[in-house]
Order: structure tokens, then sequence, then C-alpha cells
């Protein structure tokens, strides 16, 4: 029964964001254990990885190399260019930076497996970006948006290892000494990642209710384009690598998906709500575009 819910993760996103416009105060309490919350989604990860995730990094490590940089060009320079085409406000043009700088969303691992991907390849690529993600992310943001607001470096690059690398280690750790008692409750760390997001993109919604009614169609309009062309970038790319199909349909997602939740957590512990709104809404439309994806390449060979 977890498994599904886990699975239904884009109907939790979305009723969650309804929650948080109609009814806001139900989810702004929320706000001072943001961090905790984001901590409590990495350390299910955690929980649930393995070493043999890294096994294709082992074997593999030009290829899924090949896919970082493909990741970490991509979509910060997509963000930067839709950005500065639609003329947006700083903390808009910020919250289309946060989204291209974060590494790619662990949910992809389950939409790589719904697509019948790689989903070996998947897993490698979303767990290596996270794990580079203290140093890229804060240096892209830098690169691509110090000139708009002013961007703390070693700030940000704290807040990752704090809320990112911390629990994914005792996770991991955890998993590796209590072994058979992590296994018996293997489906609760998906399903409990899967609330923390949920609630984390509600809450955002309902620190930005009255907003959200004055953001423009542009807004949604370079949210929609950015994810597309990051789909199309990751495909492109993997043919440009010339990998098989299973591999460049894998890139696809990693690309198109990226960790959003963690882009919001980062706008409000280090910018403002408002900035935070972008990366929430992202969050909510690829997870529904990447569950379409996997239902129709999932229907194929």
């Amino acid at each position: 029964m977890l498994h599904r819910f886990t699975q239904l993760m884009p109907l939790w996103v979305v009723v969650l964001g309804i929650v948080g416009y109609l009814w806001p105060a139900t989810l702004t309490w929320f706000k001072p254990y943001l961090e905790w919350m984001f901590f409590g989604t990495m350390l299910g990860i955690g929980c649930a990885m393995k070493f043999s995730d890294f096994r294709p990094l082992r074997r593999r490590p030009h290829l899924v190399l090949m896919g970082i940089a493909a990741q970490f060009i991509i979509m910060p320079g997509c963000g930067f260019l839709i950005a500065k085409a639609f003329g947006f406000p700083p903390e808009i043009f910020l919250g289309m930076i946060l989204v291209g700088v974060v590494p790619g969303a662990m949910a992809s691992n389950v939409i790589a497996y719904l697509a019948r991907t790689d989903v070996a390849y998947s897993i490698a690529l979303t767990s290596t970006a996270t794990l580079l993600a203290p140093i890229l992310t804060p240096a892209l943001t830098y690169l691509y948006a110090n000139t708009v607001i002013q961007i703390d470096f070693w700030a940000m690059f704290l807040s990752i290892i704090k809320i990112v690398i911390l629990p994914l280690l005792i996770g991991f750790a955890l998993k590796h000494w209590f072994r058979k008692q992590i296994e018996r409750i293997h489906d609760v760390f998906p399903a409990l990642s899967t609330v923390c997001i949920a609630v984390i993109c509600g809450m955002v919604v309902a620190l930005n209710q009255s907003k959200l009614s004055s953001l423009t169609l542009a807004v949604f309009g370079a949210i929609v384009l950015h994810n597309l062309l990051g789909y199309l970038g990751g495909y492109g790319a993997g043919k440009l690598y010339r990998f098989d199909k299973r591999m460049t349909r894998t890139l696809s997602v990693e690309v198109g998906m990226q960790n959003a939740g963690l882009g919001a957590v980062l706008a409000i512990t280090h910018f403002s709500p408002e900035t935070a709104l972008v990366p929430a809404l992202f969050a909510t439309w690829c997870v529904i575009t990447a569950s379409l994806l996997a239902r129709y390449w999932g229907r194929g060979d």
C-alpha cells in the first residue's frame, strides 16, 4: 500500500498545493520546521540507498559524468536564458535559476522504473549529482544570479551540507548498520519523502497565496518551457553521446526533473518566500509531466 502511495506522488503534491491555496493557515505553520522536513526527506532517501547504487559510477564513470555535465549545463543555462528573455523581476529570476542549479529529483528514479529505462543509471546520476550539489549549486547560483541579487556561496554550501548530505549519510549508515530492521520497513522511507515534499510544496503555495493570483501567464509559461527544454536537452545530449535508447530516455528524465523542493527550501532560507514560488510550481509540474512521460514510454518496447 505504501508503494502505491509513493507512486501517487504527483497527486499528493497537487492536493497539498490546492490545500495551501484554499486554506493557507493549515500549512504555513510548518515554516519553522522547513529544513527539518527536507532533512527527513533526504534521511528517508538515504535509508533506501545501497552500495550497489553507485556501481555504474565505478564501472562506467565517464557515462555518469557525461550525464552530470549535461544536467548542470542544460538546466541552469535554460533557466537563465528564459528568465532573461521574459524580463522577470529579481525574485522570479532567481527562482528560475534555483530550479536550474539543483540536482535531479530523487523521484526520477521511480519515473525511470515506470518508464522502463535504465534505473541503475538513473540512480547513479541522481546520487552523484546530489553529492556534488554543495559545490555546484551555490557556484552556479553565484555565476548566473549574482548580478541580480547578492549570493552568499558559503551560506548555501553549509545549508546543502546540513539538509542534504548529512541526512543522506546518516540514512546510508543506518541502512548499513541495521540492514534487516530497515529492510522490514523499506517502503516507509519513500513514502516519508513523498509526504515531506508534498507538504513543502503546499506550504510554499500557502505562503504565497495572496500573490498567486497576480502571477502572469508568462511565469507559468516559463516553468513549462524550462521543463520541456530539460527533457529535450537531455534527450538530445543522449543522442549526441550515442547512448542507447534506454539510457537516452533516462538522461532525458534526469535533466528535465529537478529537485525543485531543495530549490524551494534554499529560496525560503536564504532569499524570500516569493523566490520559492517558482521552484514549488516547477516541482508540481515536473512530477505530472514525468509521470505522463513514464506512462507513454512504459507502454513501448
